[in-house]
C-alpha cells in the first residue's frame, strides 16, 4: 500500500512539472478576418471592384419596378393580348435580374472567399512566429471559454497593421 502512495505521489508530482513546461496560447481567427487593417483593405477593395456591377444589378432592378407599376396602373385598360405580353415582359425582365443577382452574389461571395484565404494563410504565418518566439507548444482556434492571458489575438492584430 505504502508503495502505491508512493507512486501515485511521484505521478502526480511528474505530471504537475510536465503542466509547467506546457504552454497554451489561443487566437481568434474570426476577429482577425472583421477587425484587422488588411481585412478592412480588403472589403474596400472588393467594394470598389463590385460597384459598377451592383450598380448595374440596382438599374436592372429599377426598370422591373418602373414596367410592374406601369403594368398595374395600365392593366385594366389593356387588352388580354397586350395584357400577356407585358406579362411576359415582366417575368422575362424579373428572370434576367434574379439571373444577375445570382451570379454578382456568387462572384461576391468567391471574391471575399479568396480574400480571406489569403489573410488567414498571413495571419496563420504570424501565428507561428509568435508561437516559435514565445516557445508556445499549441495554439488552439476554437474554445468555450478562454483566460485572456493566453490570448495572442491582439498581437496578431498588430503584426498583420505593419
Amino acid at each position: 500500500m505504502r508503495n502505491f502512495f508512493f507512486g501515485a505521489a511521484s505521478l502526480l508530482a511528474f505530471a504537475q512539472a510536465q503542466a509547467q513546461d506546457f504552454k497554451v496560447a489561443f487566437f481568434n481567427g474570426q476577429r482577425v478576418l472583421d477587425e484587422s487593417v488588411p481585412a478592412k483593405i480588403a472589403s474596400s477593395r472588393i467594394e470598389q471592384e463590385f460597384s459598377k456591377r451592383k450598380k448595374e444589378l440596382d438599374e436592372v432592378n429599377e426598370r422591373f419596378r418602373n414596367a410592374y407599376r406601369k403594368y398595374e396602373k395600365d392593366a385594366p385598360s389593356l387588352s388580354e393580348v397586350e395584357r400577356l405580353r407585358r406579362q411576359r415582359e415582366l417575368t422575362e425582365l424579373d428572370q434576367d435580374f434574379n439571373r444577375k443577382q445570382r451570379i454578382y452574389n456568387e462572384d461576391l461571395a468567391q471574391r471575399r472567399q479568396e480574400e480571406a484565404i489569403a489573410l488567414g494563410e498571413r495571419a496563420l504565418k504570424i501565428v507561428r512566429q509568435i508561437a516559435e518566439a514565445e516557445k508556445i507548444d499549441i495554439v488552439v482556434q476554437d474554445a468555450s471559454y478562454v483566460n485572456p492571458r493566453i490570448d495572442i489575438t491582439d498581437k496578431v492584430l498588430k503584426a498583420l497593421s505593419k
